[in-house]
């Protein structure tokens, strides 16, 4: 198909992201695996280019590009970060609300942990919101099992070592000590797997509850749990706009409310009297 590409466009996996379909890389394995097709014709390259008047198709059913969207979700603990769980879990994917769109997850939870968990139908402002790079702190408050002092805590300034690759600094910062149990603010930049559960093993204290309460300039605030919030456009355009282009959406106008008229008391007025 190489022949037939629009030179002028943009790569098929790079399309597919800002579609919201999946990331750059995993698009790239739905093209290996033959699940896109281009003007009626099986896809064999992520090289290749296209356009938004190319006839896109994922397992059959038309790819579009959209605006990117942001949502403010709370995780309940106990589901996968994942589109689909290979033990059969529940996953994030299937207790979101029937009307959202399509949606992948900006990092992820582990199973046990809740709280704030970003979901965009967007997979480039996925990335460029996941890279260190961009410097974003992911704030959390932990729960955790043993005695410590600010003093111990303090050492995770230096960072640990996740699998033989070191952490940035990790700043914690112990709220209580309630008998057994300690409560910690913890904030990192990287987010890799279960880090903050990691960083306070090294510290002595096994986590027993975690709960993400900010990422970036995005917080959990008082959002219930199971529930998502649209982030609107004008704060994703503020926010994230040096990152990736964000359209401005014109919202309509609201039609002003007319105040309800009063209804009849059922008593004659003063002039409908004198005429009697």
């Amino acid at each position: 198909m190489s022949d037939m590409q629009n030179k002028d466009g943009e790569r098929i996996a790079k399309f597919l992201a800002r579609a919201g379909v999946a990331s750059r890389r995993d698009s790239e394995k739905l093209i290996e695996a033959g699940r896109i097709k281009v003007n009626g014709k099986v896809l064999t390259t992520p090289a290749f280019k296209v356009t938004e008047k190319d006839d896109i198709l994922f397992d059959g059913k038309k790819v579009a590009k959209q605006a990117p969207r942001l949502w403010r979700y709370h995780k309940p603990e106990g589901l996968m970060t994942t589109h689909k769980d290979p033990e059969g879990r529940p996953t994030v994917f299937d207790a979101l609300p029937k009307e959202l769109p399509r949606v992948i997850s900006v990092g992820r939870l582990d199973m046990n942990s809740e709280g704030l968990l970003l979901l965009t139908n967007d997979g480039e402002l996925a990335r460029a919101l996941e890279l260190p790079a961009t410097g974003w702190v992911r704030r959390y408050r932990a729960r955790a099992y043993g005695k410590i002092t600010q003093d111990d805590l303090n050492e995770l300034q230096k960072g640990i070592k996740i699998e033989g690759v070191p952490t940035g600094p990790i700043e914690a910062v112990l709220e209580r000590q309630q008998r057994d149990n300690a409560w910690i603010q913890v904030s990192i930049k990287e987010g890799k797997n279960r880090e903050v559960r990691r960083a306070l093993e090294t510290v002595g204290l096994r986590v027993n509850r975690l709960i993400r309460t900010s990422y970036g300039p995005f917080q959990l605030n008082n959002l219930e749990k199971g529930k998502t919030e649209e982030i609107r456009n004008r704060i994703l355009r503020d926010q994230v706009g040096h990152l990736v282009d964000i359209p401005k959406i014109e919202t309509p106008e609201k039609t002003p409310r007319s105040k309800p008229k009063k209804p009849y008391a059922g008593k004659p007025s003063k002039q409908h009297r004198r005429r009697k």
